[in-house]
């Protein structure tokens, strides 16, 4: 994909919009972001966004919209977890990067990892600390080194760890209840 000064671009991989401002010999794209920072990508990490994707956008709405008014066909609505009476709900904690901090840009994996592994190390000794009885960590599916992780960590701990409700959270979670003497 080529890109010339102006267009609007969004990073592949990062939470990063903004505007090319150059392209330089060596095929590197510059771009200023929309905090007003200079940053250049190679054109295979940058896409182009612009005017005719938002009419695109606008087209699609609308053509859903009217085709669901002469549909006859009811839409399925979301999944409700029935729970008992005085059950109360897990405490939960989403180790995602982009819940953790706002860039993860100079960090590397190990970086990452440790990020996530201290917020769930703070967030399960919160839960003992104050007596909650259960914790939903979500971590998501990916290549599972966060999910080994944590199961590393919870070993330390007197809990019991499962998969969390797969209806719920799918394949992504793990949920630690917390063994507590009844002092």
């Amino acid at each position: 994909m080529s890109f010339e000064k102006g267009n609007r671009v969004v990073v592949l991989d990062d939470a990063v919009k903004g505007k090319v401002i150059k392209v330089t010999s060596s095929h590197m794209v510059q771009v200023e972001t929309s905090e007003g920072f200079v940053m250049e990508f190679l054109p295979q990490e940058l896409v182009k966004i612009g005017e005719e994707q938002s009419e695109i956008a606008k087209t699609v709405i609308i053509s859903q919209h009217l085709s669901n008014k002469t549909d006859t066909v009811k839409k399925r609505k979301g999944i409700k977890i029935k729970r008992s009476k005085g059950e109360i709900p897990p405490m939960e904690v989403d180790l995602h990067l982009d819940k953790l901090t706002k860039s993860t840009r100079g960090m590397d994996n190990y970086d990452k990892l440790s990020l996530q592994v201290d917020t769930a190390k703070y967030k399960l000794e919160f839960a003992i600390k104050n007596r909650i009885p259960r914790v939903v960590f979500i971590h998501g599916v990916g290549e599972g080194v966060l999910k080994e992780e944590l199961r590393y960590l919870f070993n330390r701990y007197d809990v019991k760890v499962s998969e969390a409700s797969y209806q719920k959270y799918g394949m992504g979670a793990t949920e630690v209840y917390i063994l507590q003497a009844n002092n």
